[in-house]
């Protein structure tokens, strides 16, 4: 944990704050050449200070942050992890990108993992989400979606590294995801967001937009294949799930079925859908599906007057869909309105049953400003939502909207806190749980502007983590980001265990090691040469600060592949392996197997070695390739 007492006496990062400081500092000087100071003079300062400096963000070193944060890496492609509250980046994990550093995208077991979009080199990476059990985080896995190419993504939280991939198929753009939160995460949700044909097979009929369909797309969280997925009526953008496991909803901006701006943009509500899980798992089983373009991935029909789903009328092009952290609500934002809709989870079974109307589900709208996108919750009631156009963070209480929308005199609204600037998705640490906590929030902010040294026409983004912990929110950081983290999560570090070193039966390189036994090799003892006509097996060891092999030889045109075994057993020794001027280099952390394939194109002699600092005599560690014509 911080420490609370160092953290305490920090003070405030405000210039207002620093004033106060130093005007309590000069009484105090002051007062001690009138009267010598009291033991109790003294506590009664320091608990002052405390209370003053609140929830600090202050980690000093050798003190280590409270929580995790996951943001996605945006146009890289990749997912990071901070550091909260300190805001520090802790590691980056390669996704949908190439990484030299670690090799993947080069490594074997990183195209395996990547399987038939092993090819593409680029990623959008949005919406990362960790599993959960009855609607807590349990550290097993965040999944993260890659709007680009229409794929999922699954990352071990034990190795911090991406262990499945699957692409999403009848579908373009796969833009929101969620986990079901309860009773465990068995499913993950994403949306495919552009409506595309059913079948889309270049044949007739590519121009009749009536053709045109958007898919909610179900997902096995543990196999990573796909479950089912249910057309809809609409563009589909963000959603979310209850915390009963019953329904998932999501947020539609394109009702019309427009294809262009105007045409997008021409009705005054859109809506949101909701699914009944049960009713989807029922249709499911009774075979009342269809499967498109030669795949087995079965399609319900869940468009308007299907019993599996319902269309709840919402003003206007909503775009964040947030479920409050007490489970009672979900909140659609209204974008191009300045309200968001409270829509009642409690009245959804009602609405199934055709017992009320759609619209009977929204216990409130309260006008919030302009562009409200995301809302996230705290502890208290209170809720936060960005306001793009406004540049602010409203913080309002749901109750209380809720009273003024039924006739009440009331003010909701709490607070508005400028951002800096047009603020798109934010998250309360461990927000979207039961244990949400109500200490930080991070506004992920579109443009930076004056707030960071220029750098050329292309600015970094900005995230502002803000102290909620008290009754007014407290800009507290500013942190510059690059390319588009477009969401991110905060989980407490109780939550995760990651390993330290790694399992040698470890499934990640299992195939790799399968290999190896079929060549007769134990990969962690011996170093070993073995030919199969043009392509060359070459089997290593590695303890800093040497490889096991310092040495081989190969035709020119061979096929290469270099296994690599890493023996030390103390952690932060990482090897690499880089040939070079091949494009060839991986990372091989502690009792880890890597390994990868590369054409020998060049003759003569090509050193390999060591890119992982790992010891005094780091340099030396190297090798040649001996490559024949």
């Amino acid at each position: 944990m911080i420490n609370d007492d160092k953290n305490a006496n920090e003070p405030k990062l405000e210039s207002e704050s620093r004033r106060k400081f130093f005007g309590k500092t000069a009484l105090v000087g002051a007062g001690a050449v009138a009267a010598p100071m009291t033991a109790a003079m003294f506590v009664s300062m320091a608990k002052a200070n405390a209370a003053e400096a609140g929830n600090s963000p202050f980690v000093h070193p050798g003190d280590l942050d409270e929580y995790y944060g996951f943001w996605s890496g945006g146009h890289s492609g990749e997912v990071r992890i901070m550091g909260v509250p300190s805001m520090r980046e802790l590691m980056r994990i390669p996704v949908f990108n190439t990484d030299s550093a670690t090799g993947w995208g080069l490594t074997n077991e990183s195209k395996r993992i990547k399987g038939d979009s092993a090819h593409l080199l680029t990623g959008d990476s949005h919406h990362p989400h960790m599993s959960m059990t009855d609607g807590r985080y349990n550290g097993k896995y965040v999944f993260i979606n890659d709007k680009a190419n229409s794929r999922v993504a699954r990352i071990r939280c034990d190795i911090m590294k991406t262990d499945k991939m699957l692409t999403v198929p009848n579908v373009q753009a796969v833009h929101g995801l969620r986990v079901q939160k309860a009773p465990y995460t068995k499913y993950v949700v994403c949306n495919g967001e552009f409506e595309i044909p059913m079948n889309n097979d270049g044949k007739a009929g590519m121009k009749d937009v009536s053709s045109y369909r958007s898919l909610y797309n179900v997902i096995d969280a543990e196999k990573m294949e796909m479950a089912f997925q249910v057309m809809v009526d609409g563009n589909l953008d963000n959603t979310d799930a209850d915390f009963d496991g019953k329904y998932f909803a999501s947020t539609c901006y394109n009702s019309e079925m427009g294809m262009s701006l105007g045409e997008m943009i021409t009705a005054e509500r859109d809506h949101v859908v909701v699914f009944s899980l049960a009713a989807c798992e029922a249709a499911l089983k009774a075979g009342k599906f269809k499967t498109y373009n030669g795949n087995s991935v079965p399609v319900l029909d869940g468009r308007k007057g299907s019993s599996l789903t319902r269309y709840i009328p919402v003003p206007k092009s909503p775009h964040g869909l947030n479920t409050s952290a007490n489970g009672e609500y979900f909140v659609a934002n209204g974008k191009l309105s300045p309200t968001v809709s409270i829509i009642s989870i409690k009245k959804l079974d009602a609405l199934f049953a055709d017992k009320i109307k759609p619209r009977d589900t929204i216990v409130a709208e309260p006008e919030l400003g302009l562009g409200p996108l995301h809302t996230a919750f705290d502890n208290k009631g209170n809720a936060y939502t960005t306001l793009f156009l406004d540049s602010q963070i409203v913080k309002w209480n749901v109750k209380d909207a809720i009273a003024a929308h039924n006739g009440k005199k009331v003010n909701y609204i709490r607070q508005k806190l400028d951002v800096h600037y047009q603020p798109g998705h934010n998250h309360t640490s461990q927000g979207e749980t039961r244990d949400v906590d109500g200490k930080w929030l991070v506004s992920l902010c579109k443009f930076s502007k004056d707030r960071f040294l220029p750098v050329g026409p292309l600015r970094p983004e900005n995230d502002q983590l803000i102290d909620i912990s008290g009754d007014e929110m407290k800009l507290v950081h500013d942190g510059p980001t690059f390319a588009e983290p477009h969401d991110c999560i905060m989980v407490h570090r109780s939550k995760m265990k990651p390993l330290k070193i790694w399992p040698r039966t470890d499934p990640f390189f299992a195939e790799t090691i399968a290999m190896a036994k079929k060549d007769g090799v134990d990969v962690y003892t011996q170093n070993k040469v073995i030919r199969d006509g043009s392509k060359v097996r070459v089997y290593m060891t590695s303890i800093a600060p040497t490889f096991g092999m310092n040495e081989f030889t190969v035709k020119l045109g061979d096929e290469v592949t270099v296994i690599v075994t890493n023996l030390d057993q103390v952690e932060d020794v990482t090897h690499g392996f880089c040939m070079t001027n091949h494009g060839v280099q991986m990372e091989i952390s502690p009792q880890a197997t890597a390994s990868i394939t590369f054409k020998a194109d060049k003759p003569g002699v090509q050193w390999y070695y060591c890119n992982w600092f790992c010891h005094a005599l780091h340099m030396e560690m190297r090798g040649r390739m001996f490559v024949e014509t």
